[in-house]
């Protein structure tokens, strides 16, 4: 958790910096490629052609790893499917001659580089609280009005997609929201029209979602 605030409060110090000279993120051009990677708290299922003894599923623990039969403290985090099935057939090539494995993800959760993470005036929750859910929290201190919230990306997933999932606060500002997303390392602000989206039906301000996008939604002026 803590992890998040540090990195939204960055973000939101971005979006109070960038002002009213943001771009909007209708004009940028959208990246295609997302491979799911593995996270603490996926269900991963594994398993071992001709030795169903050794399948099984394990949740992956918040340190990243798993345990299962004959495979002791092996690292799943930021793994895909595809490389942590290769990691331990490498394991069980000790025990097993020619061991092939399959790895499917359930109870999807992804890598924190890979979860869209929300800030702001969302759900219907009044101003003086902290909010919860989704694996993000209230912020407290000095921003305490506001609700955080993780959702795990999926491939295609727009603005509407992620306003359904969170829900908007009554004294939100949805024309005012910025995205902040990682470019080549370098975080850059962009402004999406939620209100018109909502309200107008514009399915123009209906943009793509990538992996690692920080949502900001900000009060409405009254």
């Amino acid at each position: 958790m803590n992890r998040f605030f540090n990195t939204v409060g960055f973000a939101v110090l971005l979006f109070l910096n960038a002002g009213c000279s943001q771009p909007m993120l209708e004009d940028v051009q959208q990246a295609s490629d997302y491979t799911y990677q593995v996270g603490p708290g996926d269900s991963v299922n594994i398993f071992v052609w001709g030795n169903p003894e050794l399948s099984t599923s394990a949740v992956v623990r918040p340190d990243g790893k798993i345990t299962v039969p004959l495979v002791e403290e092996l690292l799943a985090n930021g793994k895909t499917p595809f490389e942590l099935a290769r990691e331990i057939e490498k394991v069980l090539a000790t025990y097993v001659k020619s061991p092939q494995v399959v790895v499917m993800v359930s109870g999807f959760k992804g890598v924190n580089t890979q979860q869209i993470r929300v800030i702001g005036r969302i759900g219907g929750g009044s101003s003086g609280g902290s909010g919860s859910g989704g694996g993000g929290g209230g912020t407290g201190g000095g921003i305490g009005r506001y609700q955080g919230k993780t959702i795990p990306y999926e491939r295609g997933m727009s603005l509407l997609d992620v306003v359904i999932q969170i829900g908007l606060n009554q004294y939100a500002d949805g024309n005012r929201s910025t995205v902040i997303r990682n470019f080549n390392g370098e975080l850059k602000s962009y402004g999406v029209r939620i209100d018109d989206l909502i309200d107008d039906a514009d399915l123009s301000a209906n943009v793509l979602m990538m992996p690692g996008d920080i949502l900001i939604i900000p009060d409405a002026y009254f």
